[in-house]
């Protein structure tokens, strides 16, 4: 197993750069070399500190970006993938063999839930999936599977918006060996799940961490003896399956990372904003950071205060036929566009059941209380908020003439 010390590897990376750039250069190479054939040996058996194997083991750029992202969140390493759905699925695959169970938030990300409900039980894996928001059903369904591996879930539910437990939750599968594995997607930077007593956190950086909807990559953040692990030469999940990140990609992403913070609390001051006009004016409206908001108060007693409450908000309006409509309207008023995803720059809407839930069968969409006229915003970073909610509002009011 090939192990890396972060700041030789970093210094070697930098000695390595001639130009002293004010970026990492970005490392366009597949294979590496070795002064002398004994260090590729060394290198192959884990024996070595700060050289390169090969790219879909480790890369300048990749260790870089990796090393950043382990620093926000608090963990001791991080490696990244060419996918958010491959960073979730590789951690869970990671864990789990015949015979093993998962129990997981019934509300999650549909092709999640596809993994788990549909593809896993292949291969004699089974998932039990519960409302993560009732912890005593979350400790019934542990007691009931005492071969449980995984607790999986979300820290800002898709789509309704929920938040996870996370130290609670923690305790539950510590209590029976299990590991927390959480997925932060919605909310970087206002959440460290680690800190807050998960095992494993993964993202699709596709989302908010990268921003502009550019490219499709994922991470997989926790201690390095679990990276290492991954990355096993032998047995290690990432390794053998391959889904690595290309480093063109981390470089760029990389660079994207240095303005989360700021992006991330534009966003949040965005959807606040919308939020309370929202309220003022009758919309059947979800956000977190409200206190009518259910979980409002679990909310601030895990947040990183300064980072708001997340970019992420909907409105209900009561049928597919009319969030349709409404949806329709909006892009052709330039509030932004119908499309899937999240974290861009520009205002993005979708009917979340008929597209990024619609894994999820229809019984289990309405057992988890999501109506079919929900539209799930992911607010851009709108100069004038103000000019943005009056669209909304005449979108709104023009599909119910």
């Amino acid at each position: 197993m090939q192990k890396f010390d972060p700041a030789t590897a970093i210094q070697r990376i930098n000695s390595c750069d001639a130009s002293r750039g004010v970026n990492p250069a970005i490392s366009d190479s597949a294979t590496f070399t070795f002064p002398e054939a004994r260090l590729m040996t060394d290198t192959f058996h884990g024996e070595t500190e700060g050289y390169f194997l090969y790219s879909r083991h480790w890369n300048p750029s990749n260790m870089a970006l990796c090393q950043a992202l382990a620093a926000m969140e608090g963990t001791e390493a991080a490696w990244v993938t060419g996918s958010g759905l491959a960073a979730i699925t590789c951690a869970l695959l990671h864990e789990v063999k015949s015979g093993d169970h998962i129990i997981s938030s019934m509300t999650t990300y549909g092709g999640t839930f596809a993994f788990m409900a549909n593809y896993l039980t292949k291969f004699g894996v089974e998932t039990t999936f519960v409302n993560f928001q009732d912890l005593d059903a979350v400790r019934k369904a542990v007691a009931e599977h005492p071969n449980t591996k995984v607790l999986y879930t979300e820290t800002m539910n898709n789509p309704l918006l929920r938040i996870a437990n996370v130290p609670e939750l923690s305790t539950i599968a510590h209590s029976i060996g299990a590991k927390l594995i959480v997925d932060n997607t919605f909310t970087p930077m206002i959440f460290s799940p680690y800190r807050l007593g998960a095992d494993v956190v993964v993202y699709s950086m596709t989302k908010f961490i990268n921003g502009k909807n550019d490219c499709v990559a994922g991470a997989i953040c926790g201690s390095g003896d679990y990276i290492n692990s991954l990355i096993d030469v032998n047995n290690g999940t990432c390794m053998l399956l391959g889904p690595v990140l290309d480093p063109m990609r981390s470089s760029s992403i990389l660079k994207n990372l240095h303005t989360l913070h700021i992006r991330m609390q534009k966003h949040g001051e965005n959807a606040m904003y919308l939020a309370k006009r929202f309220k003022e004016v009758g919309f059947k409206y979800n956000y977190p950071g409200l206190p009518e908001h259910p979980d409002y108060a679990l909310f601030n007693s895990m947040m990183n205060p300064g980072y708001g409450y997340g970019g992420m908000i909907s409105i209900d309006m009561g049928t597919a036929e009319a969030a349709n409509r409404i949806m329709e309207i909006m892009q052709q008023k330039g509030v932004g566009y119908l499309a899937v995803s999240l974290g861009y720059f520009t205002t993005l809407f979708s009917n979340s059941g008929k597209s990024t839930s619609s894994e999820v069968p229809e019984d289990i969409q309405k057992e988890m209380g999501m109506s079919e006229g929900l539209i799930r915003f992911s607010m851009g970073l709108d100069n004038d908020i103000e000019a943005t909610f009056q669209l909304i509002k005449e979108s709104v009011d023009e599909c119910r003439k």
